[in-house]
């Protein structure tokens, strides 16, 4: 079986969800880690039932042979109000991934956001697009945030996400546009750019030189289209199983897989489902995607075989 020529993991949240928490209520952190051990998988993100505590949480990845290699950091730098509070929430958070030996510091904007902006009310019903003046705060603030990032080895990774105001390609466009590129790099997630109307390939390809981190993630393409248009939001679209894992949906991950590979990426990518885990048992999805992800690395010469 060939290699990947980048580090391959799995994401918690095929076991637990985060954004809809009685996805995996039941789930232990160990069988989370029993299992991607069992997958031959050494690299993971911070889900929230893994123990908090440094020194327990390094015992229990250790004996697994896994690496902590990220943790998801919301910030609220659209509003100017908010920046030094946030930029050192920012600051303990990469004191924590530092002392965990993570690379990347997975990064998103919830300012706007129907789940996650906590100046929002639970009656609302459409994200808040940013006008100038929120483009101009989240951008300082991000690079304030990725200079923060550096001073501890890490990078500031950009996740473009489903219901928050950095979601379709123009979007991660003008999100790059107005960032240092030495501060601030992009988290390329397959399923959130197809859900947010991107080609997923086309925002690698135009994007490659600002990604430092990858999830793979797949979509119920036909799910997506009638949630859509009944006008559904990012959560109901979990619940109602949109998201998958690479394989099991409508992404055609051979070109992906093949670009990552002639360009030589080296980083982490996170295998992710983000589904019901009582009807999509983890391990197994997880086994299968790996397969059919394997099936995709390009031989010598550049075919997949």
């Amino acid at each position: 079986m060939r290699d990947f020529s980048f580090r391959l993991g799995a994401h918690p949240i095929n076991w637990v969800g985060e954004d809809v928490k009685e996805h995996g209520a039941d789930t232990t952190y160990e069988q989370i880690l029993d299992d991607i051990q069992a997958l031959g998988l050494t690299g993971t993100e911070m889900g929230r039932k893994y123990p908090t505590e440094i020194g327990v949480l390094k015992q229990e990845l250790s004996k697994r042979g896994i690496q902590l290699v990220s943790q998801w950091k919301s910030v609220l730098f659209s509003d100017p109000a908010y920046r030094e509070q946030e930029l050192e929430a920012y600051r303990k958070h990469g004191k924590f991934l530092k002392e965990m030996g993570a690379e990347v510091i997975s990064t998103c904007e919830v300012g706007g956001s129907l789940h996650f902006d906590p100046r929002r009310t639970p009656n609302e019903r459409n994200v808040i697009p940013l006008d100038d003046a929120g483009w101009s705060s989240l951008a300082e603030g991000l690079n304030a945030a990725g200079r923060i990032a550096r001073e501890y080895g890490l990078k500031l990774t950009y996740h473009h996400h489903g219901g928050t105001v950095i979601e379709g390609p123009d979007e991660i466009d003008k999100l790059m546009e107005l960032t240092d590129p030495e501060s601030v790099w992009l988290l390329f997630d397959t399923g959130h750019a197809l859900y947010g109307g991107a080609d997923p390939l086309t925002v690698l390809r135009k994007h490659y030189d600002r990604i430092a981190y990858v999830h793979l993630k797949d979509v119920r393409d036909d799910r997506l289209r009638k949630l859509k248009e009944a006008g559904s939001d990012f959560i109901t679209c979990i619940r109602e199983g949109v998201f998958t894992v690479p394989g099991d949906g409508c992404i055609d991950f051979g070109p992906i897989i093949a670009e990552l590979v002639s360009r030589g990426y080296s980083g982490w990518a996170m295998l992710e489902g983000e589904q019901d885990p009582a009807e999509h048992p983890p391990r197994e999805y997880a086994a299968k995607a790996l397969a059919y992800l394997h099936s995709l690395i390009p031989a010598e010469g550049g075919d997949p075989s």
